[in-house]
C-alpha cells in the first residue's frame, strides 16, 4: 500500500511544485538527488551505459517532458487517470514488438480504456486543454516504449537501472530545461521551504523509498500479485487533489475513470510484466 500512496500523492505534489519550478527543472532536481542517493548502492553497469543513456532519454527526459507539461494544463485527478493508459499501451506494444499473445479480454480492455479517455477528453472544463490530454497520452506511450527497452537489459537489477537512469537523465533534463524553459535561477533562489519540501518528497519519499519498496516486492512476490495495487495510485491522486487543490469530480470523470481502470485491470490478467520495469508516475 505504501507504493501507490506515495506515488499518487507525489503526482499531486508535483503539480503544486510546478507553480514554482518548470516541469523539466523540477524533474532534473528530483532525479539528481535520488540518483546521488541510490548510486552508492550499486556498481556501474559499464557494458550497458549506451542502452541506459537511451532509456534515460526516452523513458525519463522525453516522457517527463510530455507527462508533466500535460499535468500543468489540467487537474491532477484527471491526469492521474489518463496516465493509467501506460498499462494497455504497454500490452499493445508487447503484442506488436515482442509477439506476446494479446487475447480477447485484453483487447476489449484496451478498447474500453481508450473509450474512457475520449469521455474524459469531452469534459467541458477540458475545452481548450486537449493539448494537455494529448501530451499525457503521448507520455504514456513513450513510457511504454521505454519499458520494452528496459525489458531487454538482461542481467541488471531494477535498482541498478533506476540509479543510473536517474544519473544520466539529470543532465539531459537540465539541458532540455535550459533550452526550452526559462527562469530556472529565479525559481531556485526564490523557492520557499514548502517548495523545497515538495522536492524532498519527490526525491526521497516518492523515488528512493517508493522504488526501493517496489523493487523489493518485485524480487520477493509474484509480479501479477502486486501490479494490481498500482491501480490505487489514481485514487490517491484524486483524494490528494480534492484536499490540496480543491479539485472536483464530475460524472464524466467518474464514468471515464471507471472505464479506464476496468480496462487497465483486464490487461493485468495473466500478464507477465517485465521485472525490470520502471513505472515512474
Amino acid at each position: 500500500m505504501i507504493v501507490p500512496i506515495t506515488w499518487g500523492l507525489g503526482f499531486t505534489l508535483a503539480k503544486i511544485g510546478m507553480e514554482q519550478f518548470s516541469a523539466l527543472l523540477i524533474m532534473s532536481i528530483r532525479f539528481g538527488i535520488a540518483g546521488l542517493v541510490l548510486v552508492w548502492f550499486t556498481k556501474p553497469p559499464w557494458g550497458h551505459m549506451r542502452e541506459i543513456f537511451v532509456v534515460a532519454l526516452i523513458g525519463s527526459t522525453i516522457q517527463y517532458g510530455l507527462t508533466y507539461n500535460g499535468l500543468k494544463g489540467i487537474d491532477a485527478s484527471t491526469a492521474a487517470i489518463l496516465v493509467q493508459l501506460e498499462g494497455p499501451i504497454l500490452a499493445l506494444l508487447g503484442t506488436i514488438l515482442l509477439k506476446e499473445k494479446l487475447g480477447l479480454t485484453r483487447a476489449l480492455g484496451m478498447g474500453l480504456a481508450f473509450l474512457g479517455v475520449f469521455i474524459i477528453a469531452g469534459e467541458p472544463r477540458l475545452e481548450g486543454h486537449i493539448d494537455s490530454v494529448i501530451l499525457l497520452v503521448a507520455g504514456s506511450a513513450v513510457w511504454a516504449v521505454a519499458q520494452i527497452m528496459i525489458s531487454r537489459l538482461k542481467g541488471l537489477s531494477g535498482i541498478t537501472i533506476l540509479a543510473w537512469v536517474a544519473i544520466m537523465a539529470t543532465p539531459q533534463m537540465l539541458i532540455a530545461s535550459l533550452i526550452i524553459e526559462d527562469g530556472q535561477w529565479q525559481a531556485i533562489t526564490s523557492a520557499s521551504l514548502v517548495d523545497w519540501s515538495i522536492i524532498f518528497y519527490l526525491a526521497f519519499i516518492m523515488t528512493v523509498v517508493g522504488y526501493s519498496i517496489w523493487y523489493h516486492l518485485l524480487s520477493s512476490v509474484d509480479v501479477s500479485k502486486v501490479s494490481p495495487f498500482l491501480m490505487l495510485l489514481p485514487i490517491t491522486s484524486i483524494v490528494a487533489g480534492m484536499i490540496l487543490l480543491d479539485e472536483k469530480l464530475t460524472l464524466s470523470m467518474i464514468i471515464g475513470g471507471v472505464m479506464i481502470m476496468t480496462g487497465v485491470a483486464s490487461t493485468l490478467i495473466n500478464w507477465r510484466w517485465p521485472k525490470k520495469q520502471i513505472n515512474l508516475p
